[in-house]
């Protein structure tokens, strides 16, 4: 929305909230999830507005930092696999659909001892669902990509289809097709109050009430508070997560050589993108975290002592000739205590979608989210199988 159309709207309809602006689907979020959602609502043809306490994507959120792995063959469970299918082929269409390119096929290498839970998840799942897969001793790899050293009792496995999202410019790829279908997007505007009555949803902001038949929450670190006014109290715990970029050998390391990865050490579970257009590589760490309060200034990459000594430590035992930090960042993860995501409509107003707890590895989800939420709206039914997402597993 231009600025003089909101200042329009503003005067028209006044910030004390005199009178209700009515739109098909209110969308609380928007983020990953959120712009996806409310592209393909626009999309079906729903008056849809999407609401936003800052103005993605923007480094408060789950979303930044330029880049986002996408595996195919999962590690957390085979579960995942026909949803990850969906949402790489809907990556694929929004890349045509935007004319930019979102997604590089680099390659995935997942990395860890041969028995371990998450490496036998990946094998089950290329072999059931007949994705490419290349496994590979620990030889095998050092030959391949010399960059790389590992213990030999670890294996490798390679998805040579699966690669990496530019997250940030998924977002705004969605932005501006939500946009151009209709879509009405208002960024720095904060929910105060959520009510429901007589089957519609009633929204306000410091300025403005907003009416809808239909309601979209999708506000991850936030939603544990959004949710509350739904009478919904979800066990989310949001963490302060970090990454960074290192100084890389170009000829070796980058986006056309080398592939992104992770690896699961007994210390926990990292991993890193190659070199993208001379950035060098980047690094972060999945497991771990200090719980946080979203609202609460987090502290910067550097200011707790582990943040770099913990990447240097894995880099050193992995990828040796990579030591040199460039600089860091934060973001934060939504956990649930099984970290499994939860997309359901609200177990008592069958009018709101809520998409929430993706717990670090939801990114990649995001199109397929957001096309699952708009047919939890329209229909309330979804083609790919979202049942293990479900609220109700937290009874």
């Amino acid at each position: 929305m231009q600025s003089n159309e909101l200042d329009y709207i503003q005067s028209s309809w006044g910030y004390g909230g005199s009178k209700n602006m009515n739109y098909d689907v209110i969308i609380i979020g928007a983020g990953s999830m959120g712009m996806a959602a409310g592209y393909f609502l626009a999309k079906s043809g729903k008056k849809t507005l999407l609401l936003d306490s800052f103005n993605p994507p923007h480094p408060r959120g789950s979303h930044h930092g330029e880049t986002r792995i996408i595996r195919h063959a999962y590690a957390e469970g085979e579960e995942y696999v026909p949803f990850v299918l969906k949402a790489q082929q809907l990556w694929n269409e929004l890349e045509k659909a935007a004319g930019k390119q979102l997604f590089l096929q680099t390659g995935v290498l997942s990395i860890g001892q041969s028995d371990s839970e998450s490496i036998q998840n990946i094998i089950a799942s290329a072999k059931k669902y007949s994705l490419p897969l290349d496994v590979m001793d620990s030889n095998e790899i050092h030959q391949r990509w010399p960059g790389i050293t590992i213990p030999e009792d670890f294996i490798g496995c390679f998805e040579p289809a699966s690669g990496v999202l530019k997250c940030e410019a998924c977002i705004e790829a969605y932005q501006e097709l939500a946009e151009s279908n209709g879509a009405t997007i208002l960024t720095n505007s904060r929910v105060k109050e959520i009510s429901i009555q007589d089957e519609r949803v009633t929204i306000k902001t410091d300025a403005q009430t907003f009416c809808a038949d239909s309601l979209v929450v999708s506000t991850g670190a936030w939603s544990g508070k959004l949710l509350s006014m739904l009478d919904l109290d979800i066990p989310l715990t949001p963490v302060r997560k970090t990454f960074a970029w290192f100084d890389s050998d170009e000829e070796r390391y980058n986006q056309n050589r080398f592939p992104a990865f992770d690896v699961m050490t007994p210390q926990g579970v990292y991993y890193g993108f190659p070199s993208i257009a001379g950035s060098g590589i980047k690094v972060g760490r999945h497991d771990g975290g200090v719980p946080i309060h979203p609202d609460e200034s987090i502290m910067g990459f550097g200011e707790l002592a582990e943040d770099e000594g913990d990447l240097i430590s894995f880099l050193k035992q992995y990828i040796p000739d990579i030591q040199h930090l460039k600089y860091g960042k934060t973001c934060m993860y939504t956990l649930t205590p099984d970290e499994k995501f939860v997309i359901d409509l609200h177990p008592k107003y069958p009018n709101i979608a809520i998409a929430a707890g993706f717990s670090g590895h939801g990114f990649k989800f995001s199109s397929a989210v957001g096309q699952a939420l708009s047919n939890l709206i329209i229909s309330g039914k979804n083609d790919i199988d979202i049942s293990p997402f479900s609220i109700n597993r937290f009874n």
